[in-house]
Parts: C-alpha cells; sequence; structure tokens
C-alpha cells in the first residue's frame, strides 16, 4: 500500500509534469515549424515582387526558416528546462570554427550575395571578368557560370569576379565599332574617305545617330591611318564589324585604293675605299 502511494505521488510530482513538459516543448515545435514555413514563404512571395533575382529570393527564404527553426528549437528546450546558454554558445563556437574552416568558401557566397543584391549583369549578357570573357549562363551563390566563344564552360568563383573589374558589353542598347583602316601616302585621302563613308551609309544597320566619324587618326610610318567609328545596337556589333571590313576592303580594291605593308627605305652609301 506505501509503495503504491509512493508511486502515485511519483508519477504526480515528477512524471506528469515532466510528460506535459515535453507534450507543450513538442507542441511549440511543430507549430514553430509550421509558422517558420508560412513566414518563410511570405517572405519569398513578397520579394517575388521585388527585382531581387529568384535564386537570392529562394536562398533568403532558406536562411529565415533556418533562423526561424533554431529560435523555435531553443525555446523548446527551454520551456522542458534544458540550458539553452550552453547550447547557444557551442552553436556561437561551431559557427566559429566553420567560418574559419570555410572562410574562402564564405567569401564567395557574400561576394554571390552582393552580386544579386547589385546585378552587374544577368544571364544572357557577354561580359569581361576576372580574365575571362563570355556569356553568363547562371549566377549562383557560390560561383557563376559562363560560357565562351567558342562554347567551352567556365566556372568562376563569385570572390574573383567581386574583386575584379567586370566588364559588361551588354548592358547598352548601343556600342561603337572602333576600326582603322591603313592607306597609302601615294593615295587619294578624300576619295579613300568618300568610299568608307559610302559604304557605311549602304549597311541598313549602322545607326544614323549618333553620326559615324571617318577622320585621320594617325600619319603613321608607312601609311595614313582613317579611324572608323560607327554605332550599332549591340546584338548587331560582330555582324556589322565583319561586314564593314570586308565591304571596304573590296571598295579600296575597286577604286585602286592600296592598304601598304609596313615598310622601311634603306638608303646605300657607297664610299671610295681609304687609300
Amino acid at each position: 500500500m506505501f509503495e503504491e502511494a509512493q508511486l502515485i505521488k511519483f508519477f504526480d510530482l515528477h512524471v506528469v509534469p515532466w510528460s506535459l513538459k515535453v507534450a507543450v516543448a513538442l507542441t511549440i515545435f511543430v507549430v514553430g515549424q509550421i509558422a517558420a514555413r508560412i513566414i518563410s514563404r511570405a517572405l519569398e512571395k513578397v520579394l517575388s515582387h521585388t527585382k531581387l533575382d529568384r535564386i537570392l529570393i529562394d536562398f533568403l527564404g532558406s536562411v529565415v526558416r533556418a533562423l526561424l527553426l533554431v529560435v523555435v528549437l531553443v525555446a523548446a528546450l527551454d520551456y522542458v528546462g534544458v540550458n539553452t546558454n550552453s547550447l547557444i554558445a557551442m552553436l556561437g563556437a561551431a559557427g566559429l570554427a566553420i567560418g574559419l574552416a570555410l572562410q574562402g568558401s564564405l567569401q564567395n557566397f557574400a561576394a554571390g550575395f552582393m552580386l544579386l543584391i547589385f546585378r552587374p549583369f544577368k544571364a544572357g549578357d557577354f561580359v569581361e571578368t576576372a580574365g575571362t570573357s563570355g556569356i553568363i549562363e547562371t549566377i549562383g551563390i557560390f560561383s557563376t557560370k559562363l560560357y565562351t566563344g567558342d562554347n567551352k564552360e567556365v566556372i568562376i568563383p563569385n570572390g574573383a569576379i567581386y574583386s575584379s573589374n567586370i566588364i559588361n558589353y551588354s548592358s547598352r542598347q548601343t556600342r561603337r565599332i572602333d576600326m582603322v583602316f591603313s592607306v597609302s601616302y601615294d593615295d587619294d585621302l578624300r576619295l579613300a574617305k568618300d568610299i568608307v563613308l559610302k559604304v557605311i551609309a549602304e549597311e541598313d544597320r549602322v545607326l544614323r545617330e549618333p553620326e559615324t566619324v571617318v577622320a585621320v587618326g594617325e600619319l603613321a610610318a608607312s601609311s595614313v591611318n582613317i579611324v572608323v567609328r560607327p554605332w550599332v545596337k549591340t546584338e548587331d556589333f560582330w555582324a556589322v564589324k565583319f561586314a564593314l571590313n570586308e565591304k571596304i576592303k573590296f571598295a579600296f580594291d575597286a577604286n585602286g585604293i592600296t592598304i601598304p605593308y609596313p615598310q622601311t627605305d634603306v638608303v646605300i652609301r657607297k664610299y671610295p675605299p681609304k687609300k
């Protein structure tokens, strides 16, 4: 009888309260998980109406969900009486150790975050960065993937991109083509310029504004160099450049304008032999 009374008392004083605490803690954890999922999805929905990249939106949603789950876990453990101060200190120490071990990766992560926020380029842009040029395919959290003109795939760490110059050839709607054509000093310079202007006027893809510049850029050692600077739409840059090079060369040949080779005049003097 005595042992039964002691067992009932033990259950009343320890088992029942502890069971209730565990049940409440589990409820906190389950409800907290649901709340974290709802909040993170709501954040992603709000951010989807901004200009932020989808990759960044998904990442921010995951970070918020993870942080909320940590808070929920700490709250549940604290309710059942677990000393969470040591747990928080342990998590902080673990985070510091992981941060030191993954310093390079964290640098790439931070750079990727900045690239997705400030968007110096987007998928489909032709860029030159970190010693490589190509068309951007994907922008990730840790690295960016691009493919070159000969269809090679290049993966560059975001830290290398963010710490170097970024030249985006696709960010503007128009580009200027810079070309130089050399003609002989013996040729008619006015005729050469008129030929260039005529070829450019016949090229429909050359923009009329801004006006094309055709001028003498340099009186070089072996030639007169004519600079030609037409403006085109960005997507027409290479096609127009190749076409103008070919058409101007044919037009020069048809009108007797020569493109001289580099040459050096050598003067030989003959001196009488010494007596």
